[in-house]
């Protein structure tokens, strides 16, 4: 090779000689013979040279098409580098050694810079051999083929993908969250039939993907993904996916007349199933349907009625959350009023105060004739970050039934240094007694640390 015997002075001087060169080089102007050979090098440095001047100095089509034209003649760990270079170079004229060498290459590392760098230079007619390697080849592979369509441009390219979705030996949820991660809007009615398909992996993933990309004029396609949900865990899914749709309009009477509307627009067997999903968007109108219904005669409308008002977003039901509580004539319904007065209790971002929320989970203590709610008002108590709410549960880390549940709502409260520091007076012997009366490790160490005005990080969150 060229470099083969240089003194290390001599090599040292031509490098400059050819940076400084290939700098000045105009559009179009042939690639220096140096740089070609520093590309054949078997000296990974010299190689990544020649790379680097590919990437950022030379200039123009020709010198890509130049340079894209010694693929084939570099060995494979070569061949890696430059089509890596290629790729960052951006210049689409390389594409078709690309396809081709993608097309030969029996090196899996060949292959993998291959595919990367299609993402970045090739065009709609590559989607095809993208999406192959998508589903057929193996993990590593596939990994990069999955990167690379989402970063392909071309007018086709969402409409190929979409084309595949719902194939045999497909991965309809690894296409769905390519069109996401492309913003593929035109794709949503594709996605709309998958969520209401036979497919439960694949309606889940459908769902999701509409949460990020439709709008309020999807709503009556997604209700079709409900009612094809199953009941439990999939349904309860999916309605929040769809209020997570309705969300996004930010007026509140809007957004429940969105939903109304695209509600309507179902058979009357239908209707009454969208009742919970009601509930979760909320407002006036929506409030208006339930209140009817739970005034029905009808017990399976009363029900429907009440579950749905259960699943609120916000604290403005409490009231009648609290009447249901105390008066629903059946045992089952005042036990979930009662649960959802705790859970909008101790909501916050309305008008209502500390003192305010912290006085209605103390009507629900004692209205609670079961310890599951009683532990529920200790375990909303901790998102009041008072001192009053502190003092609260204190007295029931005497109980041997609650003094686990009571010591960890008192340790998240100390967390908040804000609070725990103007108030040591009040926190310090609480935190000691936490020490003697928990079992839990992680809660003795947490009130230690506190004692000791140390942070203790939450893990996974770093805080």
């Amino acid at each position: 090779m060229l470099l083969a015997n240089c003194s290390a002075p001599s090599l040292l001087l031509m490098i400059v000689v050819c940076t400084f060169s290939i700098a000045a080089y105009a559009d179009d102007k042939p690639v220096d013979d140096f740089i070609i050979e520093l590309m054949h090098e078997n000296d990974k440095d010299m190689r990544g040279l020649a790379f680097e001047q590919v990437r950022n100095e030379l200039k123009g089509e020709a010198a890509t098409k130049q340079v894209a034209a010694e693929l084939p003649k570099l060995p494979p760990v070569a061949q890696a580098g430059l089509l890596s270079a290629l790729a960052d170079r951006g210049d689409k004229v390389a594409r078709p050694a690309v396809v081709d060498l993608f097309g030969k290459t029996e090196d899996a590392a060949v292959k993998l810079a291959a595919i990367n760098a299609l993402g970045y230079l090739g065009a709609t007619a590559d989607t095809t051999t993208l999406l192959a390697v998508l589903t057929s080849a193996g993990q590593e592979e596939s990994a990069a083929a999955r990167a690379a369509l989402v970063r392909l441009r071309g007018d086709g390219v969402n409409r190929a993908i979409a084309d595949t979705m719902n194939a045999p030996g497909g991965d309809d949820v690894a296409l769905i969250e390519i069109l996401v991660a492309r913003r593929a809007l035109e794709s949503i009615d594709d996605i709309l039939a998958l969520a209401a398909g036979d497919d439960a992996i694949a309606r889940g993933a459908a769902m999701r993907a509409l949460a990020d990309l439709a709008g309020p004029e999807h709503l009556t396609g997604m209700l079709q993904g409900v009612l094809k949900a199953e009941r439990g865990r999939e349904r309860d899914t999916a309605e929040k996916l769809v209020a997570a749709v309705c969300l996004k309009v930010e007026d509140r009477t809007q957004r429940t007349e969105a939903l109304l509307r695209a509600i309507n627009e179902l058979e009357q067997a239908d209707r009454t199933k969208m009742m919970t999903l009601l509930g979760r968007v909320g407002g006036a109108a929506a409030y208006v349907v339930l209140n009817t219904a739970i005034a029905s005669p009808v017990p399976s409308q009363h029900e429907q009625g009440l579950r749905a008002l259960c699943n609120w977003p916000n604290a403005s039901v409490a009231p009648r959350l609290l009447e249901l509580a105390e008066n629903d004539a059946h045992d089952p319904h005042r036990i979930s009023a009662l649960r959802a007065f705790i859970r909008v209790s101790a909501l916050s971002g309305d008008d209502r105060t500390d003192a305010e929320r912290l006085a209605s989970l103390q009507d629900a203590m004692k209205l609670a004739t079961r310890d599951q709610e009683r532990e529920l008002v200790l375990d909303r108590a901790r998102t009041i970050k008072t001192v009053e709410a502190f003092q609260f549960v204190v007295p029931y880390m005497d109980d041997p039934k609650f003094k686990e549940r009571a010591c960890l709502s008192i340790v998240e409260l100390a967390h908040h240094r804000s609070l725990r520091e103007p108030n040591k007076e009040v926190f310090s012997p609480v935190l000691e007694k936490v020490r003697t009366t928990s079992n839990d490790p992680v809660v003795i160490d947490r009130a230690e640390r506190y004692l000791k005005d140390q942070t203790w990080y939450r893990p996974g969150s770093g805080n």
